[in-house]
């Protein structure tokens, strides 16, 4: 009996934790430029319709890529990284390094376009980063990045379209 109920507030307490890590929480400053935004009005028909399947799980169900999956890790040339799901550029190609990690990874990012908030999906919070104007998920944010900033946006390559200027 104890052992059973050790189990069920183990289930219930995860259950709680998944619920919680899925919340969209507060919107930062720089979501509200975009508050209006056609995009965050389309329906998840819509959006199904829109994107290939895993930058559909990714930008609208908060998946993640496998690592070394994109082409966008190998991408060197110069241009920009724009979301997938509404084009909003968000990352300049001189911000990107290798991570060693199989994501594209930048130091920095272009602040006005991102939104962030706290992501518990897996039990530790971490700083999870999205596009403004359409809500997709991106990726994480670290703080063990190059100088000069210390910071590593890592991001699901098939959340991300490149655009060589």
């Amino acid at each position: 009996m104890t052992q059973s109920l050790s189990r069920r507030a183990l289930l219930t307490t995860a259950g709680a934790l998944a619920v919680t890590g899925c919340s969209s929480g507060p919107a930062d400053a720089s979501e509200r430029q975009y508050a209006s935004s056609p995009f965050r009005r389309l329906t998840d028909a819509q959006w199904r319709a829109r994107l290939p399947g895993l930058s559909y799980d990714v930008l609208r169900r908060e998946a993640t890529e496998r690592p070394g999956t994109s082409p966008l890790d190998n991408e060197h040339r110069r241009g920009t990284f724009v979301c997938r799901g509404c084009d909003l550029p968000l990352f300049r190609s001189q911000w990107k390094f290798d991570s060693g990690t199989g994501w594209p990874s930048f130091y920095e990012v272009i602040a006005a376009n991102i939104g962030t908030k706290t992501d518990f999906g897996i039990g530790v919070p971490r700083t999870e980063y999205h596009c403004a104007r359409c809500l997709g998920h991106q990726g994480h944010l670290f703080m063990d990045g190059p100088r000069p900033t210390g910071k590593r946006y890592c991001n699901n390559g098939v959340a991300l379209k490149f655009q060589p200027s």
